[in-house]
């Protein structure tokens, strides 16, 4: 059993730069002199934008983590590289030498006292004294490593498409989800009404899709039986739960919960799916909130911007685009 340390004992806390974006210049990450930007934020890695290097701002280190003080609190990621932070954002940089793996093993213990503190409860000057392991346990340090060295192995192989393709944005056309798509509402089963069972590789099995923004939707799997087999959406088609905001493709026979929107088309497969729910999620997310669902007939009403092939989707170059990205191999 490991020992219970302080944070502080681990890691030199200081503030971040405290900068506004608003008073930054915005641009592409893939620009030279970009640096990302972190804010308070508990998604993509707490990057909420990227911006030009400011010349009497020295950014904060990589191989830091970085962790939400206040708005989403104790939220923290492993920075690779050198970063601007917004208000409210700690900077901890290990007082001894730590690999990767344990910069991420250290960001999830931090993590998980989120439960402790909320938008009136701020970690600014409390964050020091919580307590973590000393050390990441040996059996589950080997473990990470050889998840890392497959993970590495699976992003880095060759992709399917050996080209480079360019996304043309301004060839690009308008269409209607609705009009381009099949959009319904999945049969809801609640949750009372299943039973969770362990899953398996045996086709008994079938995911129960809720409204949940992770893990591709799904929430539990359960048995299937002849109870539910008249419920079941067939597989090949992309879901967006009414408050869970986010789409996803199904590549398997499902269930749903309450409010799950299905869309289909007769061309989708998995990797024109990816291409689509990027689009779809960047929508949805400017489109909807708490107050505002993501009902079907909002759904069916959203502009998407698609490459396009005489005046047509062309669903072929959205497919080949995902292959050809380096992770493609591994889809």
């Amino acid at each position: 059993m490991n020992n219970l340390v302080k944070v502080s004992d681990l890691f030199t806390i200081k503030y971040g730069n405290s900068l506004e974006l608003i008073n930054l210049v915005q641009c592409k990450s893939t620009d030279k002199k970009s640096v990302p930007f972190v804010s308070r934020t508990e998604k993509n890695n707490g990057i909420s934008a990227y911006v030009e290097t400011e010349l009497d701002v020295e950014p904060n280190p990589g191989h830091t983590l970085s962790v939400a003080g206040g708005g989403s609190v104790l939220s923290t990621f492993y920075q690779p590289l050198p970063f601007y932070t917004g208000f409210h954002v700690l900077v901890l940089e290990p007082k001894i030498k730590m690999s990767i793996i344990e910069m991420l093993f250290y960001a999830k213990c931090i993590s998980a006292n989120k439960y402790k503190y909320n938008y009136g409860r701020q970690a600014n000057k409390t964050l020091k004294n919580i307590l973590i392991p000393s050390q990441i346990p040996e059996e589950l340090k080997k473990k990470l490593i050889a998840y890392h060295k497959e993970l590495e192995k699976s992003i880095f192989q060759k992709p399917l498409v050996d080209k480079k393709i360019k996304l043309e944005f301004d060839k690009w056309e308008e269409f209607i989800v609705g009009k381009l798509f099949k959009v319904t509402l999945g049969f809801p089963i609640h949750g009372l009404e299943i039973e969770e069972i362990i899953a398996d590789k045996s086709n008994k099995n079938i995911p129960y899709v809720t409204r949940t923004a992770t893990n591709n939707g799904v929430e539990l799997f359960v048995e299937n039986n002849i109870s539910i087999e008249e419920k079941i959406n067939p597989e090949n088609c992309i879901s967006v739960g009414a408050e869970g905001f986010k789409a996803f493709f199904q590549p398997l026979n499902f269930i749903n919960g309450n409010k799950i929107n299905i869309i289909r088309h007769g061309k989708l497969n998995k990797y024109i799916a990816l291409f689509i729910n990027t689009l779809l999620n960047l929508e949805i997310e400017k489109k909807f909130n708490y107050g505002r669902g993501a009902t079907k007939e909002r759904i069916s009403h959203l502009k998407l911007k698609l490459p396009v092939k005489n005046g047509n989707p062309d669903f072929e170059y959205m497919e080949n685009y995902i292959k050809s990205l380096s992770y493609s191999s591994s889809l």
